[in-house]
């Protein structure tokens, strides 16, 4: 009985925390030496401070990358699936049927699902249930944000990598424009 009632709260668990988290994995992509980039559209939320963040009322989804070290080949001392900090991460969305944009900058945010990751609540350039094209452009950390030790250096670069662009095409956003966390 008890296996039983351990089984039924860890189904219950399970399943309230695929609903809270629930996201739409635009595209995964994985940089040298060993970056992995996962760009996602989820549900809106609320985020603070809320001067510098969009109203979730005045949103449709929250625009995501989560930037960490893969789990396999990585540099020695990597943090294998840490957070990767100091990036510049912008995203384009683009309406395939009007041709409207939306620009946005993503920013560092915190929760307890995906923990560090860059994202911004946005207004889709238009109805919920049109497609879009997504384009994300990525900067490296620059000079004033991440040093590098000769060790790192001789065995890699001056740099965490190159700027990268990834696009993808005719997304929708329609189920996580329609849910909600709360």
């Amino acid at each position: 009985m008890i296996i039983k009632k351990l089984c039924i709260v860890f189904l219950l668990f399970f399943i309230s925390n695929s609903i809270i988290s629930q996201e739409l994995v635009i595209g995964k992509e994985r940089v040298e030496p060993g970056i992995i980039f996962i760009f996602e559209g989820a549900i809106k939320d609320i985020v603070y401070p809320q001067s510098i963040n969009l109203n979730q009322n005045s949103t449709n989804v929250h625009i995501e990358a989560r930037v960490n070290w893969d789990f396999v080949d990585v540099p020695k001392g990597t943090p294998k699936g840490g957070f990767v900090p100091y990036m510049r991460i912008m995203a384009t969305v683009t309406n395939r049927k009007t041709g409207l944009k939306t620009f946005i900058d993503l920013i560092p945010h915190i929760n307890l699902v995906d923990n560090f990751h860059y994202a911004r609540n946005i207004a889709l350039p238009g109805k919920i249930d049109d497609f879009y094209d997504v384009d994300f452009g990525v900067n490296p950390p620059g000079q004033y944000e991440l040093s590098f030790h000769k060790d790192w250096a001789d065995n890699f670069s001056k740099v965490l990598f190159d700027k990268k662009r990834f696009s993808y095409e005719k997304i929708s956003f329609f189920e996580i424009a329609k849910a909600s966390r709360r």
